[in-house]
């Protein structure tokens, strides 16, 4: 088997890691973009190692059932709701399936019946955050470039969209995303059409030149809108255009933020962030779990908030439940971010002691305790690894309670470690990534066995699925 070469009436089985789909065509496992369980398709090979291949679909010669009609034009090349074209309900069932595998495969440890997973009430337009990048170059999809004859120039255009999957330089025009409802869409089409309008130049992320590098848009349930605009270097005179023109075509927008980023990244962390217009901040709100209120939470530019807010009070609610607090137990929120499920259970805690890695962050954490009026929390900063220690328990406690929500690649094993050592009676484990997850609880069985797994679909469209895992410490222990 060799790169190029065409398989003809491959039957896709079911599916894999990242997305994919699983074939064999020989005895050969092969990996299949773009197809759906159940398809008959014909392909063309990527890649051939000695014990698998890739191969993408160049055409759908029988449909399977599972599939649905994709609703985005940008289907296909866009890196983002890569499963639209398989039916939601299947999604949700190879979403299950994932966390039991990975449970199984990694961690090696017995769990219960693992629970329904939630769906998500919202399947489009659920997202309150996009990152759109500039380009002076745009990249053609396909069909645009079949309509171009072999006389005619592939024309040189501006683009504010989304880069090509494993492609750095190369950023496709977004015409319409259903990730985020309006005015997303209008403002991104806006920013764009005022930059040409007004010669602004976009950026060359090859030659690191030109004005406009990205656009960031934040929304809120409230319907407060914030907008950040990355440029690359200080021109007064185009940052005002643009500024005055989202502010009398918007009225909707209420944070309008802007930063000069000279960098060769897009990242802004690290950056002075300016306020163009209204509040530095938006302010999202979440029911308690008790129903006895709300609360709230003010996001700057540079704060971390759930992606899919709707979904983010299910997710907390599921961790909440696993806790049992009663009011009496002392908690430790991991890797708290903004605080966000510290001050969701703090009502029902005697004290939740809430610690992050990132500074910026612990201090909106503090923010959003003192608009919430909440006295029972304190946040501190440094690497988990090292923050969590023999004196750092002597000082704040052991603790009853763990909840933990770490970042994509998992705890470190020295915080598992000392989660064995502080003997906490449970441990909730909210999670983004099941293989990871995994793999931490394979480490924390030495104490404890899981008592709940339940999977949340934050991410509709997706392969990603968030899992939130109790675990119960041992008697004998």
């Amino acid at each position: 088997m060799r790169p190029g070469e065409i398989l003809e009436n491959l039957q896709v089985e079911s599916m894999a890691a990242e997305g994919r789909c699983v074939a064999r065509h020989n005895g050969k496992v092969i990996f299949v973009e773009r197809a759906a369980p159940g398809d008959v398709v014909r392909a063309s090979v990527l890649r051939s190692k000695s014990n698998y291949a890739e191969a993408q679909v160049l055409e759908v010669l029988k449909p399977s059932p599972l599939r649905s009609e994709p609703f985005c034009r940008h289907f296909g090349f866009c890196g983002g709701c890569v499963w639209q074209h398989i039916k939601y309900e299947v999604q949700l069932q190879y979403k299950q399936q994932q966390v039991a595998d990975s449970l199984q495969r990694i961690g090696g440890v017995n769990f219960p019946e693992i629970l329904p997973i939630k769906a998500s009430e919202q399947i489009r337009f659920y997202r309150n955050r996009l990152d759109f990048t500039a380009t002076n170059r745009r990249w053609l999809p396909p069909d645009e470039l079949k309509e171009l004859d072999n006389k005619t120039a592939v024309p040189v255009e501006p683009g504010l969209g989304f880069h090509v999957p494993k492609k750095f330089d190369q950023v496709f025009d977004v015409h319409h995303c259903w990730l985020q409802a309006e005015p997303g869409n209008a403002i991104r089409l806006a920013i764009k059409e005022i930059a040409i309008r007004h010669n602004i130049s976009f950026y060359n992320i090859r030659k690191q030149s030109g004005y406009l590098r990205t656009v960031t848009i934040r929304t809120t349930t409230t319907g407060e809108v914030m907008v950040i605009i990355q440029v690359a270097e200080d021109r007064p005179d185009w940052l005002e255009i643009i500024l005055n023109n989202l502010i009398e075509k918007f009225p909707q927008i209420t944070s309008l933020v802007y930063t000069i980023n000279a960098k060769r990244n897009d990242t802004f962390h690290d950056l002075t962030m300016l306020v163009g217009y209204g509040k530095p901040f938006i302010t999202e709100v979440m029911d308690k779990p008790d129903s006895s209120g709300k609360l709230y939470f003010q996001i700057g530019p540079k704060s971390f908030y759930q992606t899919n807010p709707k979904q983010a009070e299910v997710l907390y609610r599921t961790a909440w439940e696993m806790a049992r607090l009663s009011g009496k137990e002392l908690v430790y929120d991991l890797y708290t971010g903004t605080g966000t499920i510290a001050c969701y259970v703090a009502a029902q805690a005697a004290k939740v002691v809430g610690l992050e890695y990132v500074t910026e962050a612990v201090e909106d954490a503090r923010n959003n305790a003192r608009i919430n009026e909440i006295r029972n929390v304190s946040f501190f900063s440094g690497d988990i690894k090292d923050l969590l220690s023999g004196p750092f328990l002597h000082e704040h406690g052991r603790p009853d309670v763990v909840i933990t929500d770490p970042p994509r690649a998992g705890m470190h094993e020295d915080v598992c470690r000392m989660l064995l050592l502080a003997a906490p009676q449970r441990i909730v484990y909210v999670s983004c990534n099941p293989a990871t997850q995994a793999r931490d609880i394979k480490i924390l069985a030495e104490h404890y066995e899981v008592t709940a797994v339940q999977p949340v679909d934050m991410f509709p469209h997706t392969m990603h699925v968030e899992n939130v895992v109790g675990l119960e410490r041992r008697k004998t222990q």
